[in-house]
């Protein structure tokens, strides 16, 4: 192996798997001295062309306490047929049908290029997945029929097994019953009741003491009666009830209750959802099941209510809820936080879709996605081939033609005896399993060793935390490694039952002689992303400047520990090859929307950090640091820099914040433009190098979810404030004529020369660093 970034993009391409240190410190002591702590990012489902599909149950070990799953790095006696677990060091007799394996024919799980591996569990029931459709009726007459039809072509992509349901809500919940020909017919519940579980199921006749209905006087009751209420007229398979739910869907209309003049429309969301989670959790508990809201605005009455109707009280801002004065946030998250983690223990995702220009409560609702690994999708308007784009991609499929998502899933960690697992940062719920693995201090949502994540993609990425503890005086003898194993469980959407293991091992070293070692495998990117999923976690429940004040100390004490310089000498200061960009990191992470709520609504707010929690390593360092390209007649497209200097008259620049894909014209491009040079059939390389960023702009689109805001902007533009927004500002209106001493008129200087220069008192890269460096090297911090 050459390098350890050839060792991490292979470990990552293998197993899904980033760890922040590659090396391990060997004690509990040197651990904490690390700053950064030992943790990784594991995409469970990450998708992998030369994976066997295993079409047996998994090996345990049998020791009571431990259900380890055969591995690689376990020692085998070929002779004996037995193995010894590398988490315990059990001793267990390999089953019968095992008998006939040697080192010439060894069992796949036993290959060490096979350190993950997915078996299909070949008892396990199949269920087709469920999809239930919860409809917000009280939109404008297009954004309904844009919805409509979005729903009607999702249809089209589900298989014909899918069992599908539909409730729609206004002032009142309507449960529509997809089991009857010829007239629809549906169950309305009021929009103000809090309603329990056992009385929703009662009214819908689907509990198991459902009420018989009345029999016509004179008729005896027919013995099988409670069998012809069967749990599934609500959900019933797509085959059977297509044509009736396209019908359905056409004959919609907007919720009939009139709406004053001055007044938000009466919208039970909470209620719905109750409704909705009612209906589920007593049919189909733990099985796949799939909850797509799709709202339109705020919720204004019953539980969960976010605003009142009234529309001269305007909904909350982060300056309300700064000062407290939010009368119904509180209680709103509370419903909802309980309903999601209803949905969760059954297995159930819950999708959030809300288009509107105003805020509809995604700050409230955050927990039906983040506890049960649902989509969360925030745009303007349904209408949008923005929106469409993104909800058709919501059921892409992969080469086998099966959905790219998993339902019902759950993931276990295993540890070897000298680490412990503190927690998991992700859309998960703790499963409160404790045992031998977990760690007392809690990190993120710790104190159990399974989580349940309801619903998986192949990009979906959780953050593990663990705890050395082994202690400074039980060295761990040399050559020693520690194991770290994971056991994803879920439901495929073909219906199987599987199990995807994933087994790591890595060095133990003595950080108090071979620190250089470690320094050596540390991963800045994976650090950064670490480090910004605890930020986004703290913040949501500290102050923002607590949690600034908190980063820019684990920045300094990483400088200390891992910088090269003499004390009270800055310019001495040198980092490591391998620690160079994390400040960086840090710093676009301060200035980002995740930890500065100005300018951002608190649904924005809540979107965003979303996005952080959920997505893979590459894309979370893109919305940490977005990527600059540049274009231009001097040669091919190049990276910049994220700076004011890159941006130049001559040039073109391409930027991708994962939000917003931004092109954005230099001033002297931009003219061209105007002039229409390149209509012109002499100016054919200006047409080339205008289509150029477009095209690439264009394959990020294709492949992005959620599809991101395109934006084409030119020097001088409204929009060209989102890039200089991002980019740092190393000219400001502060020094852009002042350097050295030296003053410039203002004609002297062109943009061209300089780069672009930004109105704004923010501190740039090169002061931070200067700051970083003092305080660093001081004696006294």
């Amino acid at each position: 192996m050459a390098t350890y970034q050839e060792f991490i993009q292979q470990n990552e391409d293998r197993d899904g798997v980033r760890f922040s240190w590659n090396v391990w410190p060997s004690s509990r002591l040197e651990a904490t001295r690390m700053v950064v702590p030992l943790a990784c990012l594991y995409t469970p489902l990450k998708e992998r062309l030369d994976l066997p599909p295993i079409q047996y149950d998994p090996v345990l070990c049998t020791r009571s306490n431990c259900h380890a799953v055969l591995n690689p790095f376990c020692q085998v006696d070929y002779r004996a047929k037995i193995w010894s677990c590398n988490f315990c060091f059990h001793r267990n007799q390999f089953p019968p049908q095992y008998a006939a394996i040697s080192e010439q024919h060894q069992p796949a799980e036993l290959i060490p290029q096979f350190s993950t591996i997915e078996y299909t569990l070949t008892k396990a029931v199949c269920h087709p997945p469920v999809f239930l459709i919860l409809l917000d009726t009280c939109m404008d007459e297009e954004e309904l029929q844009a919805v409509k039809e979005s729903l009607q072509m999702s249809l089209s992509l589900l298989p014909p097994n899918a069992l599908v349901g539909l409730i729609t809500f206004g002032k009142m919940v309507q449960v529509h019953e997809l089991g009857c020909e010829g007239c629809s017919k549906s169950y309305v519940f009021r929009g103000t009741k809090d309603l329990t579980a056992k009385q929703i199921q009662d009214m819908l006749g689907i509990g198991r003491g459902a009420a018989v209905p009345q029999q016509p006087r004179g008729q005896a009751p027919h013995p099988s009666q409670q069998q012809q209420l069967p749990a599934n007229r609500f959900l019933q398979p797509l085959h059977k009830c297509d044509m009736a739910l396209t019908d359905l869907l056409g004959e919609l209309q907007r919720d009939p209750w009139p709406v004053a003049q001055g007044k938000r429309p009466l919208r039970c969301t909470g209620v719905a959802l109750s409704v909705a989670i009612g209906l589920l959790e007593c049919t189909y508990p733990n099985t796949g099941a799939r909850l797509l809201m799709f709202v339109g605005g705020p919720c204004t009455q019953g539980p969960g209510m976010v605003v009142d109707d009234e529309l001269k009280h305007p909904i909350r801002s982060h300056h309300d809820i700064e000062k407290d004065n939010c009368k119904y946030m509180k209680k709103s998250m509370k419903h909802y936080e309980s309903m999601a983690n209803r949905s969760a223990n059954n297995g159930h995702i819950i999708d959030i879709y809300s288009c509107a220009l105003d805020q509809t409560g995604l700050h409230e609702m955050k927990y039906l996605c983040n506890l049960t690994g649902g989509h969360m999708v925030m745009g303007d308007s349904f209408n949008t081939s923005l929106f469409k784009q993104t909800f058709q991609r919501v059921f892409s499929k992969d080469a086998k033609g099966e959905f790219k998502m998993a339902f019902s899933s759950t993931v276990e960690v295993k540890t070897s005896r000298e680490l412990k697992v503190q927690g998991c940062i992700g859309s998960c719920v703790s499963n409160n399993l404790r045992g031998a693995s977990v760690s007392d201090t809690e990190l993120g949502l710790g104190g159990t060793s399974q989580w349940k994540m309801c619903g998986l993609y192949p990009n979906t990425t959780y953050a593990f935390y663990f705890e050395v503890v082994n202690q400074h005086t039980a060295p761990i003898p040399q050559g020693g490694r520690g194991y770290v194993q994971f056991i994803s469980q879920y439901q495929h959407s073909s219906g199987q039952r599987r199990i995807r293991v994933t087994t790591l091992a890595r060095n133990w070293v003595d950080a108090s002689i071979n620190m250089q070692h470690i320094a050596a495998g540390y991963d800045q990117e994976a650090s950064a992303v670490l480090m910004a999923r605890i930020a986004v976690f703290r913040a949501e429940t500290d102050d923002g400047p607590d949690v600034l004040r908190w980063l820019d100390r684990m920045l300094i004490r990483l400088c200390q520990k891992f910088g090269d310089y003499s004390k009270d000498s800055p310019t001495s200061f040198r980092f490591p090859e391998q620690f160079t960009l994390y400040p960086q990191f840090m710093f676009h992470l301060r200035r980002s929307q995740f930890l500065q709520v100005f300018n951002n609504s608190p649904d924005e707010t809540s979107y965003y950090r979303h996005m952080l929690l959920v997505e893979d390593l590459t894309q979370c360092l893109i919305m940490i640091q977005p990527i600059l390209y540049a274009y231009s007649f001097n040669g091919p497209p190049e990276p910049v820099l994220l700076d004011t200097s890159s941006i130049q008259a001559d040039r073109i620049l391409l930027m991708d914040t994962f939000f917003q894909i931004l092109i954005y014209l230099g001033e002297t491009i931009s003219q061209w433009r105007k002039a229409k040079y390149h209509e012109l059939p002499e100016y054919e390389n200006f047409k080339q190098l205008l289509q150029a960023p477009v095209d690439d702009a264009q394959e990020i689109l294709q492949t992005r979810f959620p599809m991101p805001r395109y934006i084409d902007t030119e020097a001088g533009g409204s929009q060209a404030r989102f890039l200089l927004s991002k980019v740092n500002p190393s000219q400001t209106h502060n020094n852009m004529y002042n350097w050295g001493g030296v003053s410039f008129t203002l004609h002297s200087l062109s943009l061209s020369d300089a780069g672009g220069h930004v109105l704004t008192d923010d501190v740039s890269l090169q002061v931070f660093m200067e700051h970083l460096k003092k305080l660093a090297v001081s004696t006294s911090s």
